[in-house]
């Protein structure tokens, strides 16, 4: 697709104020994230140029079946892998079923008969139990190492995302009750409850380095920076690269990796997959049940380290 215009045709200007209508309402109506809205963005930006250029579509009802399966061929072709091509056909299905309910004429969806591409299940990294409390116990009682010792104990207590865990303010954490409150994908509210370590490690923070970080500002952000602003993801990740060399963990570590971890070990502690789920603020259950696989396979590692006859 090396064709470039200077001047939008009929369809993409048709297909551009269509597209800008279906983000307009997956973020008011539906309340998605912004990663989440400007992925949408991407995927329709790509597939409305590939109809435009490639296949020449003169309207949006014009495009049929074909061209879409004609389009993950492209896509195929260009080496992107399967759940890749799976989000971007669940992008094209969500745009095309807005078009039905939104814009008169358009009676039929052509993505609805398409198989969407299945993507090989990728088993999520875990930490040993060992390597969680080498992880927690790194830090020294440094105004820096109080809030780093708080945000992981948080993270491993709760199976929050570190965007969930960024984003908190001082009134959604209640420890005399034992509970946060955070705000999930398509700002869903969910409590989840702390444990008597993480509570400690939190309490630390607050009393003995949080003012330090704060200075003089007004911040209701719960964990700050060393300019007294709410931490950000990057510093977040800057931080627990350099905490999982103190540790001497050797195994690829990600901002992910606690949440795995904490999931793994309550299911590898008789947890329900239901409660799991609801604490981890997860939609679907399939999701959660990508834990179970994790932990059959310690049970097959275990086995053949330990039977005799293994």
């Amino acid at each position: 697709m090396n064709v470039t215009t200077t001047e939008k045709s009929p369809f993409k200007k048709e297909f551009d104020y269509a597209a800008e209508d279906f983000k307009h309402f997956i973020q008011v109506e539906k309340g998605l994230s912004k990663n989440t809205i400007l992925s949408y963005g991407k995927d329709l930006e790509s597939y409305g140029r590939y109809m435009d250029l490639v296949e020449n579509i003169s309207g949006l009802s014009g495009i049929t079946r074909i061209h879409i399966v004609n389009y993950l061929k492209y896509l195929k072709e260009r080496d992107l892998t399967a759940r890749t091509m799976a989000r971007q056909l669940a992008t094209i299905r969500s745009f095309h079923q807005f078009l039905i309910r939104e814009v008169e004429g358009m009676k039929d969806d052509p993505s609805l008969l398409i198989e969407i591409p299945k993507a090989p299940k990728i088993l999520p990294k875990v930490l040993s139990l060992q390597e969680v409390e080498a992880l927690l116990e790194v830090q020294d009682q440094s105004t820096f190492g109080l809030r780093d010792k708080a945000m992981l104990e948080l993270l491993y207590a709760t199976g929050m995302r570190v965007s969930e865990l960024l984003s908190l303010d001082l009134s959604d954490i209640n420890l005399t009750m034992g509970f946060v409150r955070c705000m999930g994908k398509g700002s869903k509210e969910r409590i989840i409850p702390l444990g008597k370590l993480a509570i400690e490690s939190i309490e630390k923070y607050l009393k003995l380095a949080r003012k330090d970080l704060a200075g003089k500002k007004q911040n209701d952000a719960f964990f700050l920076n060393h300019h007294g602003n709410r931490m950000s993801r990057q510093g977040f990740w800057k931080n627990l690269k350099k905490q999982a060399e103190k540790a001497n963990i050797q195994h690829e570590l990600t901002p992910h990796t606690l949440r795995h971890s904490f999931a793994t070990h309550l299911l590898e502690n008789g947890a329900d997959l239901r409660s799991v789920q609801e604490m981890l603020g997860h939609a679907d259950i399939s999701t959660t049940q990508i834990y179970t696989h994790v932990t059959k396979n310690r049970l097959k590692d275990v086995y053949k380290e330990f039977h005799p006859r293994a």
